[in-house]
Protein backbone atom coordinates (compact mmCIF):
# COMPACT_ATOMS: atom_id res chain seq x y z
CA UNK A 1 0.00 0.00 0.00
CA UNK A 2 3.00 2.45 0.46
CA UNK A 3 4.03 2.13 -3.09
CA UNK A 4 0.34 3.21 -4.17
CA UNK A 5 0.69 6.92 -4.54
CA UNK A 6 3.98 6.26 -7.06
CA UNK A 7 2.12 3.90 -8.84
CA UNK A 8 -1.27 5.91 -9.20
CA UNK A 9 1.26 9.07 -10.08
CA UNK A 10 3.48 6.99 -12.87
CA UNK A 11 0.45 6.07 -14.63
CA UNK A 12 -1.02 9.73 -14.22
CA UNK A 13 2.28 10.66 -15.80
CA UNK A 14 2.07 8.10 -19.02
CA UNK A 15 -1.77 9.31 -19.56
CA UNK A 16 -1.03 12.92 -19.02
CA UNK A 17 0.47 13.48 -22.41
CA UNK A 18 -2.36 11.78 -24.25
CA UNK A 19 -4.83 13.90 -22.51
CA UNK A 20 -2.81 16.90 -23.43
CA UNK A 21 -3.41 15.90 -27.39
CA UNK A 22 -6.99 15.03 -27.00
CA UNK A 23 -7.34 18.34 -25.80
CA UNK A 24 -5.30 19.93 -28.30
CA UNK A 25 -7.10 18.43 -31.23
CA UNK A 26 -10.22 19.48 -29.54
CA UNK A 27 -9.18 23.09 -29.22
CA UNK A 28 -8.12 23.25 -33.05
CA UNK A 29 -11.37 21.88 -34.28
CA UNK A 30 -13.32 24.53 -31.87
CA UNK A 31 -11.61 27.38 -33.25
CA UNK A 32 -13.17 26.44 -36.67
CA UNK A 33 -16.42 28.09 -34.86
CA UNK A 34 -15.50 29.96 -32.06
CA UNK A 35 -13.64 33.73 -32.66
CA UNK A 36 -10.32 34.10 -30.68
CA UNK A 37 -8.89 37.07 -28.39
CA UNK A 38 -6.75 38.84 -30.63
CA UNK A 39 -3.07 38.24 -27.96
CA UNK A 40 -4.82 34.50 -28.52
CA UNK A 41 -4.84 34.54 -31.94
CA UNK A 42 -1.59 36.02 -31.83
CA UNK A 43 0.23 32.78 -29.23
CA UNK A 44 -1.39 30.40 -31.57
CA UNK A 45 0.45 31.95 -34.62
CA UNK A 46 3.69 31.47 -33.21
CA UNK A 47 3.11 27.90 -31.27
CA UNK A 48 2.41 27.05 -35.49
CA UNK A 49 5.14 28.64 -36.64
CA UNK A 50 7.87 26.70 -33.68
CA UNK A 51 5.91 23.82 -34.25
CA UNK A 52 6.54 23.77 -38.04
CA UNK A 53 10.31 24.84 -37.61
CA UNK A 54 10.11 21.86 -34.80
CA UNK A 55 8.92 19.24 -37.59
CA UNK A 56 11.70 20.17 -39.86
CA UNK A 57 14.63 20.11 -37.92
CA UNK A 58 13.09 16.52 -35.98
CA UNK A 59 13.26 15.43 -40.02
CA UNK A 60 16.92 17.13 -40.68
CA UNK A 61 18.47 15.19 -37.50
CA UNK A 62 16.03 11.66 -38.54
CA UNK A 63 18.07 8.96 -39.58
CA UNK A 64 14.85 6.20 -40.24
CA UNK A 65 11.42 7.32 -41.16
CA UNK A 66 10.45 4.75 -38.56
CA UNK A 67 11.94 6.74 -36.18
CA UNK A 68 9.33 10.09 -36.99
CA UNK A 69 6.66 7.38 -37.68
CA UNK A 70 3.81 10.06 -36.15
CA UNK A 71 4.60 12.69 -39.18
CA UNK A 72 1.87 11.76 -41.30
CA UNK A 73 -1.18 12.11 -38.13
CA UNK A 74 0.73 15.39 -37.19
CA UNK A 75 1.11 16.62 -40.97
CA UNK A 76 -2.90 16.24 -40.40
CA UNK A 77 -3.11 17.60 -37.34
CA UNK A 78 -1.06 20.56 -38.62
CA UNK A 79 -2.91 20.94 -41.83
CA UNK A 80 -5.91 21.50 -39.56
CA UNK A 81 -4.50 23.77 -36.92
CA UNK A 82 -3.01 25.98 -39.76
CA UNK A 83 -6.46 25.82 -41.13
CA UNK A 84 -7.98 27.07 -38.19
CA UNK A 85 -6.04 29.81 -37.49
CA UNK A 86 -6.61 31.60 -41.14
CA UNK A 87 -10.30 30.99 -40.68
CA UNK A 88 -10.00 32.61 -36.80
CA UNK A 89 -7.81 35.48 -38.35
CA UNK A 90 -10.32 35.70 -41.27
CA UNK A 91 -13.17 36.49 -38.69
CA UNK A 92 -11.34 38.80 -36.58
CA UNK A 93 -9.69 41.29 -39.91
CA UNK A 94 -13.48 41.01 -41.44
CA UNK A 95 -15.03 42.42 -37.86
CA UNK A 96 -12.55 44.70 -36.94
CA UNK A 97 -11.55 46.09 -40.18
CA UNK A 98 -8.82 48.83 -39.29
CA UNK A 99 -9.44 48.22 -35.67
CA UNK A 100 -7.83 44.46 -36.13
CA UNK A 101 -4.60 44.66 -33.94
CA UNK A 102 -3.19 40.96 -34.52
CA UNK A 103 0.71 41.74 -34.16
CA UNK A 104 1.91 38.83 -36.04
CA UNK A 105 -0.21 39.50 -38.96
CA UNK A 106 0.41 42.85 -39.23
CA UNK A 107 4.27 41.95 -38.65
CA UNK A 108 4.28 39.69 -41.81
CA UNK A 109 2.08 42.45 -43.59
CA UNK A 110 4.76 45.17 -43.11
CA UNK A 111 7.85 44.04 -42.19
CA UNK A 112 8.07 40.91 -44.50
CA UNK A 113 7.30 43.05 -47.14
CA UNK A 114 9.43 45.61 -46.49
CA UNK A 115 7.78 49.16 -48.24
CA UNK A 116 4.14 50.33 -47.02
CA UNK A 117 1.37 52.20 -49.08
CA UNK A 118 0.70 50.78 -52.96
CA UNK A 119 3.98 49.91 -53.56
CA UNK A 120 4.17 47.79 -50.41
CA UNK A 121 1.01 45.70 -51.31
CA UNK A 122 2.19 45.08 -55.00
CA UNK A 123 5.17 43.83 -53.70
CA UNK A 124 3.60 41.78 -51.24
CA UNK A 125 1.13 40.05 -53.15
CA UNK A 126 3.74 39.21 -55.88
CA UNK A 127 5.96 37.47 -52.89
CA UNK A 128 3.02 35.70 -52.10
CA UNK A 129 2.02 34.47 -55.15
CA UNK A 130 5.73 32.71 -55.70
CA UNK A 131 5.42 31.40 -52.33
CA UNK A 132 2.04 29.80 -52.84
CA UNK A 133 3.74 28.54 -56.57
CA UNK A 134 6.81 27.48 -55.29
CA UNK A 135 4.97 24.93 -52.66
CA UNK A 136 2.31 24.13 -54.67
CA UNK A 137 4.12 23.66 -58.40
CA UNK A 138 7.43 22.35 -56.67
CA UNK A 139 7.46 21.11 -53.47
CA UNK A 140 4.21 19.72 -52.79
CA UNK A 141 4.20 18.37 -56.45
CA UNK A 142 7.43 16.78 -55.70
CA UNK A 143 6.53 15.31 -52.56
CA UNK A 144 3.08 13.89 -53.07
CA UNK A 145 5.20 12.46 -56.62
CA UNK A 146 7.77 10.54 -54.48
CA UNK A 147 5.17 9.22 -51.89
CA UNK A 148 2.98 7.92 -53.99
CA UNK A 149 5.94 5.84 -55.77
CA UNK A 150 7.38 5.14 -52.20
CA UNK A 151 4.37 3.81 -51.02
CA UNK A 152 3.92 1.50 -53.88
CA UNK A 153 7.35 -0.21 -54.74
CA UNK A 154 7.13 -0.35 -50.68
CA UNK A 155 4.42 -2.35 -50.61
CA UNK A 156 5.26 -4.54 -53.63
CA UNK A 157 9.37 -5.67 -52.63
CA UNK A 158 6.72 -6.72 -48.94
CA UNK A 159 6.88 -9.88 -49.77
CA UNK A 160 10.64 -10.66 -51.19
CA UNK A 161 12.04 -9.60 -47.87
CA UNK A 162 9.31 -11.68 -45.94
CA UNK A 163 10.75 -14.43 -47.85
CA UNK A 164 14.62 -13.40 -47.50
CA UNK A 165 13.61 -12.54 -43.29
CA UNK A 166 12.17 -16.38 -43.58
CA UNK A 167 15.06 -18.02 -45.65
CA UNK A 168 17.60 -16.37 -43.08
CA UNK A 169 15.75 -17.72 -40.63
CA UNK A 170 15.75 -21.03 -41.84
CA UNK A 171 19.27 -21.39 -42.44
CA UNK A 172 20.08 -20.12 -38.83
CA UNK A 173 21.31 -16.76 -39.47
CA UNK A 174 18.56 -15.23 -37.41
CA UNK A 175 16.68 -15.83 -34.64
CA UNK A 176 13.17 -16.49 -33.66
CA UNK A 177 12.98 -12.60 -32.01
CA UNK A 178 15.22 -11.00 -34.65
CA UNK A 179 12.99 -12.39 -37.39
CA UNK A 180 9.92 -11.29 -35.96
CA UNK A 181 11.23 -7.51 -35.25
CA UNK A 182 12.55 -7.42 -38.45
CA UNK A 183 9.22 -8.51 -39.63
CA UNK A 184 7.40 -5.90 -37.87
CA UNK A 185 9.72 -3.45 -39.40
CA UNK A 186 8.88 -3.91 -42.65
CA UNK A 187 5.16 -3.97 -41.93
CA UNK A 188 5.55 -0.77 -40.28
CA UNK A 189 7.46 0.91 -43.15
CA UNK A 190 4.90 -0.44 -45.29
CA UNK A 191 1.65 1.33 -43.21
CA UNK A 192 4.23 4.56 -42.69
CA UNK A 193 4.77 5.12 -46.87
CA UNK A 194 1.08 3.98 -47.34
CA UNK A 195 0.00 6.58 -45.09
CA UNK A 196 2.56 9.31 -46.26
CA UNK A 197 0.82 8.88 -49.56
CA UNK A 198 -2.45 10.03 -48.50
CA UNK A 199 -1.35 12.27 -46.04
CA UNK A 200 0.85 14.37 -48.61
CA UNK A 201 -2.50 15.32 -49.91
CA UNK A 202 -3.54 17.25 -47.15
CA UNK A 203 -0.37 19.44 -47.81
CA UNK A 204 -1.90 20.12 -51.29
CA UNK A 205 -4.82 21.08 -49.83
CA UNK A 206 -3.80 22.81 -47.80
CA UNK A 207 -1.90 25.16 -50.19
CA UNK A 208 -5.13 25.44 -52.54
CA UNK A 209 -7.64 26.58 -49.62
CA UNK A 210 -5.07 29.17 -48.54
CA UNK A 211 -4.63 30.60 -51.63
CA UNK A 212 -8.82 30.38 -51.85
CA UNK A 213 -9.16 32.14 -48.27
CA UNK A 214 -6.67 35.37 -49.67
CA UNK A 215 -8.78 35.45 -52.31
CA UNK A 216 -11.80 36.04 -49.96
CA UNK A 217 -10.31 37.90 -47.72
CA UNK A 218 -9.32 40.67 -50.02
CA UNK A 219 -13.14 40.58 -51.75
CA UNK A 220 -14.69 39.97 -48.91
CA UNK A 221 -12.74 42.36 -46.75
CA UNK A 222 -13.23 45.47 -49.60
CA UNK A 223 -17.00 44.53 -49.81
CA UNK A 224 -17.34 44.84 -45.90
CA UNK A 225 -15.18 47.99 -45.49
CA UNK A 226 -16.71 49.80 -47.91
CA UNK A 227 -20.91 48.71 -47.10
CA UNK A 228 -20.45 47.88 -43.50
CA UNK A 229 -17.61 50.25 -41.98
CA UNK A 230 -18.32 53.44 -44.00
CA UNK A 231 -14.62 52.99 -45.59
CA UNK A 232 -13.56 54.61 -49.06
CA UNK A 233 -12.69 51.90 -51.76
CA UNK A 234 -8.53 53.16 -51.74
CA UNK A 235 -8.92 52.65 -47.98
CA UNK A 236 -10.88 49.34 -47.87
CA UNK A 237 -8.18 48.47 -50.26
CA UNK A 238 -5.43 49.04 -48.53
CA UNK A 239 -6.11 48.00 -45.29
CA UNK A 240 -7.95 44.37 -46.34
CA UNK A 241 -5.34 43.72 -49.32
CA UNK A 242 -2.32 43.91 -46.49
CA UNK A 243 -4.46 42.15 -44.07
CA UNK A 244 -5.22 39.24 -45.87
CA UNK A 245 -1.05 39.26 -47.56
CA UNK A 246 -0.10 39.46 -44.03
CA UNK A 247 -2.59 36.62 -43.00
CA UNK A 248 -1.85 34.55 -45.79
CA UNK A 249 2.48 34.53 -45.41
CA UNK A 250 1.52 34.15 -41.72
CA UNK A 251 -0.25 30.88 -42.52
CA UNK A 252 2.18 29.52 -45.39
CA UNK A 253 5.40 30.13 -44.02
CA UNK A 254 4.94 27.08 -41.59
CA UNK A 255 2.77 25.16 -44.15
CA UNK A 256 5.92 25.82 -46.45
CA UNK A 257 8.35 24.32 -43.52
CA UNK A 258 6.11 21.27 -43.02
CA UNK A 259 5.79 20.41 -46.98
CA UNK A 260 10.17 20.54 -47.23
CA UNK A 261 10.09 18.28 -43.83
CA UNK A 262 7.18 15.72 -46.62
CA UNK A 263 9.79 16.15 -49.32
CA UNK A 264 12.91 15.08 -47.27
CA UNK A 265 11.23 12.36 -45.26
CA UNK A 266 10.27 10.75 -48.38
CA UNK A 267 13.42 11.37 -50.37
CA UNK A 268 15.89 10.04 -48.20
CA UNK A 269 14.33 6.14 -47.47
CA UNK A 270 17.84 4.58 -48.33
CA UNK A 271 19.60 6.83 -45.79
CA UNK A 272 21.81 5.38 -43.17
CA UNK A 273 22.55 8.50 -40.87
CA UNK A 274 21.24 11.97 -40.62
CA UNK A 275 20.94 14.59 -43.22
CA UNK A 276 23.91 16.33 -42.00
CA UNK A 277 26.04 13.30 -41.43
CA UNK A 278 25.47 11.91 -45.34
CA UNK A 279 25.72 15.19 -46.89
CA UNK A 280 29.36 15.33 -45.06
CA UNK A 281 29.96 12.22 -45.97
CA UNK A 282 28.91 12.56 -49.03
CA UNK A 283 30.30 15.85 -50.13
CA UNK A 284 34.18 15.14 -48.91
CA UNK A 285 34.32 11.45 -51.11
CA UNK A 286 36.54 13.61 -53.73
CA UNK A 287 39.13 16.53 -53.52
CA UNK A 288 39.34 17.23 -57.45
CA UNK A 289 36.45 18.30 -57.65
CA UNK A 290 36.68 21.56 -55.09
CA UNK A 291 39.80 21.78 -57.62
CA UNK A 292 38.27 22.25 -60.60
CA UNK A 293 35.21 24.54 -58.73
CA UNK A 294 38.28 26.78 -57.26
CA UNK A 295 40.08 27.27 -60.86
CA UNK A 296 36.78 28.08 -62.53
CA UNK A 297 35.81 30.65 -59.79
CA UNK A 298 39.44 31.97 -59.69
CA UNK A 299 39.09 32.88 -64.13
CA UNK A 300 35.51 33.95 -63.58
CA UNK A 301 36.36 36.72 -61.14
CA UNK A 302 38.66 37.86 -63.43
CA UNK A 303 35.82 37.80 -66.21
CA UNK A 304 34.39 41.32 -67.27
CA UNK A 305 31.22 42.59 -64.99
CA UNK A 306 31.69 39.54 -62.33
CA UNK A 307 32.00 40.61 -59.35
CA UNK A 308 35.80 39.75 -58.15
CA UNK A 309 35.33 40.65 -54.37
CA UNK A 310 32.65 37.66 -54.20
CA UNK A 311 34.41 34.85 -56.63
CA UNK A 312 38.05 35.40 -55.37
CA UNK A 313 37.32 34.19 -51.59
CA UNK A 314 34.95 31.45 -52.83
CA UNK A 315 37.36 30.44 -55.11
CA UNK A 316 40.02 30.60 -52.40
CA UNK A 317 37.64 28.44 -50.01
CA UNK A 318 37.51 25.94 -52.53
CA UNK A 319 41.16 25.65 -53.21
CA UNK A 320 41.59 25.22 -48.63
CA UNK A 321 38.68 22.55 -48.55
CA UNK A 322 40.08 20.58 -51.56
CA UNK A 323 43.84 20.67 -49.99
CA UNK A 324 42.65 19.62 -47.04
CA UNK A 325 40.68 16.89 -48.31
CA UNK A 326 43.62 15.61 -50.58
CA UNK A 327 45.34 15.41 -47.40
CA UNK A 328 43.08 13.55 -45.69
CA UNK A 329 42.50 11.59 -47.91
CA UNK A 330 46.40 10.95 -48.73
CA UNK A 331 46.62 9.90 -44.40
CA UNK A 332 44.05 7.65 -44.92
CA UNK A 333 45.59 5.50 -47.73
CA UNK A 334 48.87 5.72 -46.22
CA UNK A 335 47.31 4.04 -42.96
CA UNK A 336 45.59 1.35 -44.99
CA UNK A 337 48.93 0.20 -46.96
CA UNK A 338 50.57 0.62 -43.81
CA UNK A 339 48.00 -2.20 -42.39
CA UNK A 340 48.10 -3.92 -45.11
CA UNK A 341 52.40 -4.09 -44.93
CA UNK A 342 52.24 -5.07 -41.64
CA UNK A 343 50.29 -8.36 -42.37
CA UNK A 344 53.27 -10.43 -42.42
CA UNK A 345 53.42 -14.49 -41.39
CA UNK A 346 54.97 -13.68 -38.07
CA UNK A 347 52.95 -10.75 -37.51
CA UNK A 348 49.52 -12.37 -38.77
CA UNK A 349 49.96 -16.50 -39.96
CA UNK A 350 47.21 -16.74 -42.61
CA UNK A 351 44.18 -17.67 -41.12
CA UNK A 352 43.15 -21.28 -42.35
CA UNK A 353 40.04 -21.80 -44.65
CA UNK A 354 37.17 -23.18 -42.48
CA UNK A 355 34.10 -24.78 -44.38
CA UNK A 356 30.65 -23.23 -43.52
CA UNK A 357 28.91 -26.18 -41.53
CA UNK A 358 26.36 -27.92 -43.75
CA UNK A 359 22.70 -27.52 -42.81
CA UNK A 360 22.21 -31.82 -42.91
CA UNK A 361 25.20 -34.21 -42.68
CA UNK A 362 25.15 -38.05 -42.64
CA UNK A 363 29.24 -39.22 -41.82
CA UNK A 364 29.98 -43.18 -42.39
CA UNK A 365 32.25 -45.05 -41.33
CA UNK A 366 34.66 -46.76 -43.47
CA UNK A 367 32.81 -49.71 -43.73
CA UNK A 368 29.52 -48.38 -44.67
CA UNK A 369 31.54 -46.11 -47.53
CA UNK A 370 29.70 -48.78 -50.32
CA UNK A 371 26.14 -47.88 -49.60
CA UNK A 372 26.87 -44.74 -51.20
CA UNK A 373 29.62 -45.87 -53.95
CA UNK A 374 27.38 -46.33 -57.34
CA UNK A 375 29.75 -47.75 -58.99
CA UNK A 376 28.96 -50.78 -57.15
CA UNK A 377 25.10 -50.39 -57.64
CA UNK A 378 24.44 -48.87 -54.43
CA UNK A 379 20.93 -46.60 -54.26
CA UNK A 380 21.31 -44.41 -51.30
CA UNK A 381 22.23 -40.71 -52.51
CA UNK A 382 19.12 -41.79 -55.51
CA UNK A 383 16.95 -42.48 -52.46
CA UNK A 384 17.71 -39.60 -50.12
CA UNK A 385 16.39 -37.38 -53.19
CA UNK A 386 13.58 -38.98 -54.58
CA UNK A 387 12.79 -38.63 -50.14
CA UNK A 388 13.60 -35.21 -50.20
CA UNK A 389 11.12 -34.40 -53.38
CA UNK A 390 8.51 -36.27 -52.25
CA UNK A 391 8.35 -34.67 -48.99
CA UNK A 392 8.74 -31.24 -50.97
CA UNK A 393 5.28 -32.14 -53.36
CA UNK A 394 3.33 -34.13 -50.77
CA UNK A 395 3.88 -32.07 -47.34
CA UNK A 396 5.46 -28.95 -48.62
CA UNK A 397 8.66 -29.51 -46.70
CA UNK A 398 11.58 -28.59 -48.55
CA UNK A 399 14.13 -30.20 -46.55
CA UNK A 400 18.09 -29.17 -47.43
CA UNK A 401 20.40 -31.17 -49.69
CA UNK A 402 21.87 -33.36 -47.43
CA UNK A 403 26.02 -33.85 -47.32
CA UNK A 404 27.24 -37.56 -46.73
CA UNK A 405 30.63 -38.17 -46.21
CA UNK A 406 33.56 -40.70 -44.40
CA UNK A 407 34.69 -40.37 -40.89
CA UNK A 408 38.10 -42.10 -40.08
CA UNK A 409 36.96 -41.53 -36.23
CA UNK A 410 33.86 -43.36 -36.46
CA UNK A 411 34.29 -47.17 -35.98
CA UNK A 412 33.77 -49.19 -39.50
CA UNK A 413 29.85 -49.87 -39.26
CA UNK A 414 29.17 -46.47 -37.49
CA UNK A 415 26.90 -43.60 -38.71
CA UNK A 416 26.52 -40.24 -37.38
CA UNK A 417 23.69 -37.54 -38.02
CA UNK A 418 24.34 -33.91 -37.25
CA UNK A 419 22.49 -30.82 -38.13
CA UNK A 420 25.07 -27.76 -38.47
CA UNK A 421 28.37 -29.70 -37.13
CA UNK A 422 26.04 -30.66 -34.12
CA UNK A 423 25.24 -34.57 -33.69
CA UNK A 424 22.13 -35.47 -33.38
CA UNK A 425 21.53 -38.90 -33.68
CA UNK A 426 24.12 -41.92 -33.97
CA UNK A 427 23.80 -46.03 -35.05
CA UNK A 428 25.26 -48.95 -36.38
CA UNK A 429 24.70 -50.72 -39.61
CA UNK A 430 25.81 -54.24 -40.87
CA UNK A 431 26.35 -54.97 -44.08
CA UNK A 432 25.98 -58.57 -44.97
CA UNK A 433 26.88 -58.77 -48.39
CA UNK A 434 27.02 -56.57 -51.78
CA UNK A 435 24.98 -57.15 -54.88
CA UNK A 436 27.10 -59.57 -56.60
CA UNK A 437 25.39 -61.42 -59.41
CA UNK A 438 21.47 -60.30 -58.47
CA UNK A 439 21.82 -57.43 -60.65
CA UNK A 440 18.90 -55.24 -59.56
CA UNK A 441 21.00 -52.74 -56.69
CA UNK A 442 19.63 -53.83 -54.00
CA UNK A 443 22.02 -54.19 -50.59
CA UNK A 444 20.97 -56.75 -47.62
CA UNK A 445 21.77 -55.02 -44.61
CA UNK A 446 20.84 -55.27 -40.87
CA UNK A 447 20.31 -52.31 -38.51
CA UNK A 448 21.14 -52.55 -34.72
Amino acid sequence: MADFPSVLGGAFARQRSDVLVAVGVIVVVMMLIIPLPTVLLDGFMAINIVLSLLIILIVLYTRNALEFSVFPTLLLVSTVFGLALNVSSTRLILAQGTEFKGRIVIAFGNFVVGTTGAEGLVIGIIIFIVLIAVQFIVITKGATRVAEVAARFTLDALPGKQMAIEAEYNSGALTEEEAARRKNELEREVDFYGAMDGASKFVSGNVKVGLLITVVNIVGGIIVGVTLHGESLGQASETYIRFAVGDGLVTQFPALLISTATGIIVTRAISDGSFGEDLTKQFSVQSRIYWIVAVFLFVLSFLPGFPWYVLLPMSGLSGYLAYRLGKKQAAEQAEAEQAETDRTPEAAPEAATVAPLDPLSLELGYGLVPLVDRDKGAELLDRVTRIRREMALDLGLVVPRIRIIDNMRLEPSEYSFKIRGTEVGRGTTFVIRLPLATGNGNIKQEAS
